[in-house]
């Protein structure tokens, strides 16, 4: 199957440099995101545990001081086809976290350890907190990021086909972002603003205000996993990929056995069209 999807993925490509050239994919500013085989990828794909807790704690420790995780809940951590924590580690996480709480008997609010039933609580209490503490720029909510933002840009009429096998591309979009940020080229450089760094897979770029935030051995995998730049980048586009739809396994379950319901349906409803009007004439 996965030499099927790189061959067609190969032939929607090859269309695009023959009806349009390189420079109908090189149009754009932003740079297409190397493709990367993530496990959960395709019909039957399914997420690494492993590498889930690994992009968990990329995200506790580096991007949690800025980027909100506002649609996902502490207890998630601990469901099937996530990092699958467990029930202490969950409780453990959620308590490291302030809520606010209340009202009270008095009608007062109060502040109070987290619980797995609470939502990831963000950085600021606000978005102008948030601009404010970060030089006007605004740190985007994770949640939904590799969904919203796109990895892979080639002309509208190969795009499809090239979605249809390879997806949008966000988590490589995730991925090569934080490890994309490289020396402005001359001709950019001088009109360079004033503390932004360069990075040709930005969305909004090729200028993006948020400085390089991974360096080599950042933080330290319990699984005894080399902690590179590549390395950490990857494991948090795919926890941030299990963000954006943490019940993508039970969803491609269900649908394997909706279509296998759906076939051999199918073939009893022939079979009985055979058997009941099989000798009438036509």
């Amino acid at each position: 199957m996965k030499t099927t999807k790189t061959l067609l993925a190969a032939i929607a490509l090859g269309t695009a440099l023959v009806l349009g050239g390189t420079g109908a994919i090189a149009a754009g500013k932003q740079h297409n995101a190397e493709d990367i085989s993530f496990s959960f990828e395709g019909v039957f794909g399914h997420f690494d545990r492993a590498q889930l807790q690994r992009g968990y704690l990329v995200y506790k420790e580096v991007c949690a001081a800025c980027h909100a995780l506002k649609q996902v809940y502490y207890r998630n951590l601990g469901e099937p086809g996530g990092p699958e924590l467990s029930e202490a580690e969950v409780k453990a996480v959620a308590a490291e976290a302030t809520v606010m709480g209340g009202p009270n008997l008095e009608g007062e609010m109060f502040e109070r350890p987290g619980l797995p039933a609470d939502k990831f609580v963000s950085p600021f209490p606000n978005k102008e907190a948030a601009m404010s503490a970060n030089g006007g720029a605004y740190p985007v909510d994770l949640s939904l990021i590799t969904k919203k933002r796109e990895g892979f840009h080639y002309p509208w009429y190969v795009s499809p086909f090239i979605k249809l096998v390879k997806g949008n591309g966000g988590p490589e979009y995730v991925r090569a972002v934080l490890t994309g940020y490289e020396e402005a080229p001359a001709d950019a450089a001088k009109d360079a603003p004033e503390g932004k760094y360069y990075n040709p897979y930005f969305a909004a770029g090729p200028w993006i205000s948020m400085a390089p935030p991974l360096s080599e051995d950042g933080v330290e995998y319990a699984d005894g996993t080399k902690a590179s730049v590549d390395q950490m980048a990857t494991d948090v586009a795919a926890f941030l990929t299990w963000a954006g739809e943490p019940k993508m396994e039970q969803r491609k379950s269900m649908g394997f056995q909706v279509v296998l319901y759906l076939a051999l349906l199918s073939l009893l409803l022939f079979l009985t069209k055979k058997r009941v009007w099989g000798r009438e004439p036509h």
